[in-house]
């Protein structure tokens, strides 16, 4: 299943980093915890050069807890300072700044050297289309200031907001890479609503889901719709199975699986399935 999206606007999106990362200290890249690998953006690397950056593992709340604590150990072996979000709870946001004075202490340093105490600190946050970049800045903010919609593409233009103590942060629309090679990750992507539904195949993409869930969290669909074992079913076989348990039948008696694959998509993006993590962290993250 091919499954590439880049509006136009995500191409002027990375003309728009490249002009503003100048003006940046420290960057802020947002990742989805249920999909850390697949939501990492191959070209901010480049974007972002030299400059420091902080990794935010957002929607930890939907992510099985011990992976996340393995992908922050990952991480943190790659040198990035990270912290995982509870985006529904609010919870870790009070280290968010903390932390940023903390990765930024030498600069902060040298400012007040230089006689420029109070400089304020230029964040930019990105990341992939619908990772939660405006409930993130909502919540670090404590009041509804950027417009949140749980599908993709909805912030089209940067906005900066001042938060307490003299740091500034840039929210970017979000932005994709040009073409997705790896059908894995495109097929994550899709999973947790990051490429439009709308140019979609939905039942073919619940029937991978199906093959993921059964792989990474087994027993979620069972346990959700209430249906004997799935194991070892065709993947369609099992989405006709989940539409006769919720009585999603057509005349005739056959199935609506186009409705099941749809509720299936759905109840898995809002944590209606349980806390799970599709993508598990390297095997050596805990060594």
């Amino acid at each position: 299943m091919k499954i590439n999206w880049y509006p136009g606007h995500m191409a002027k999106t990375k003309r728009l980093m490249q002009e503003d990362i100048r003006q940046i200290d420290l960057v802020c890249e947002l990742l989805d915890a249920r999909i850390p690998w697949a939501s990492r953006n191959p070209d901010l690397s480049a974007l972002a050069g030299q400059k420091k950056r902080i990794i935010v593992l957002n929607r930890a709340d939907q992510a099985d807890l011990q992976r996340t604590e393995g992908w922050k150990d990952y991480f943190k072996k790659q040198g990035f300072p990270v912290i995982a979000l509870d985006s529904q709870n609010g919870g870790g946001y009070g280290e968010f700044l903390p932390l940023v004075r903390q990765v930024m202490a030498q600069q902060i340093a040298r400012n007040e050297e230089k006689g420029l105490k109070g400089k304020s600190i230029r964040i930019m946050a990105c990341g992939i289309p619908n990772v939660g970049k405006s409930s993130f800045i909502n919540r670090i903010l404590g009041r509804r200031s950027a417009v949140a919609q749980d599908r993709p593409g909805v912030t089209r233009q940067k906005q900066w907001f001042a938060l307490k103590g003299g740091v500034e942060l840039m929210d970017t629309p979000g932005m994709l890479w040009p073409k997705i090679e790896d059908e894995e990750t495109g097929l994550m992507l899709a999973f947790t609503g990051t490429i439009n539904d709308e140019i979609l195949e939905l039942e073919e993409l619940a029937c991978h889901l199906i093959d993921t869930l059964r792989q990474q969290a087994p027993g979620a669909l069972e346990k959700r719709y209430k249906v004997e074992s799935t194991a070892d079913k065709p993947s369609y076989d099992v989405l006709e199975e989940l539409a006769r348990a919720r009585g999603f039948l057509q005349a005739g008696g056959y199935c609506n699986t186009e409705r099941m694959a749809r509720v299936l998509l759905d109840e898995f993006r809002s944590g209606k399935l349980g806390r799970i993590t599709l993508q598990p962290p390297p095997e050596d993250a805990h060594e």
